[in-house]
């Protein structure tokens, strides 16, 4: 596992089955060793694909994130995900279960939101660091009403004070412009195979979406 915790620095779309069964290795059984199996030969299968990085015209940050509430039936605790993406070349991912249990999907959500805008505000300090220019603003895709309108709407706060310093957080960042939050279809969600298993046919858009390619 560990050494399949180092593929998924340069193949994003094994992030969420690697982070899953690293989750057991505690007390594995003989189901985890299955699924590892698994993983394995589609590693196997999947030898030749690799992140095309494309010269891009544009040096915006871009945020596709989504979370699955509640989604270990261990413990309920939510898996999320984001892919930013600088121009049109994804340069970070992640996929982890939450560290607290949330009580809707919309804090679920928003602790996403949070999450990916500190991995937002990381990639633009080094582009700064780097001399490289950038919009200012960041773009981050939701699919999710209640997370969007509380990053904006205050009067959405007295219903969520236990997500209090995320609400803060993301609010401040929003407020002084730097962040442009919009709402996407969760079919269109590029961020969604970070939080759960998918289909084949899923997964293969999975991989173009991220940019994975044979060729």
């Amino acid at each position: 596992m560990g050494a399949l915790q180092y593929l998924t620095l340069t193949r994003p779309d094994l992030s969420f089955v690697v982070n899953k069964v690293c989750q057991f290795l505690h007390a594995p059984t003989t189901t985890h060793w299955s699924a590892v199996k698994r993983i394995l030969r589609y590693v196997q299968g999947t030898l030749g694909i690799g992140l095309k990085i494309r010269r891009s015209p544009s040096m915006m940050v871009s945020v596709f994130f989504d979370a699955d509430w509640a989604e270990c039936v261990d413990d309920r605790r939510s898996t999320d995900g984001f892919a930013v993406f600088l121009g049109n070349n994804l340069i970070s991912w992640t996929a982890r279960k939450q560290a607290t249990v949330s009580r809707s999907s919309t804090e679920a959500e928003y602790k996403a939101l949070a999450n990916a805008t500190a991995e937002v505000m990381w990639v633009q300090k080094l582009l700064s660091e780097l001399r490289i220019s950038h919009p200012p603003a960041a773009r981050l895709w939701c699919d999710n009403l209640g997370a969007k309108y509380l990053s904006a709407n205050p009067i959405f706060h007295a219903r969520t004070k236990h997500i209090e310093t995320d609400f803060h957080f993301v609010r401040e960042r929003v407020a002084q412009k730097l962040l442009d939050i919009r709402f996407i279809n969760t079919g269109d969600q590029i961020a969604d195979g970070f939080t759960k298993a998918v289909s084949a046919v899923k997964m293969k858009n999975f991989r173009f979406n991220l940019n994975l390619s044979s060729g």
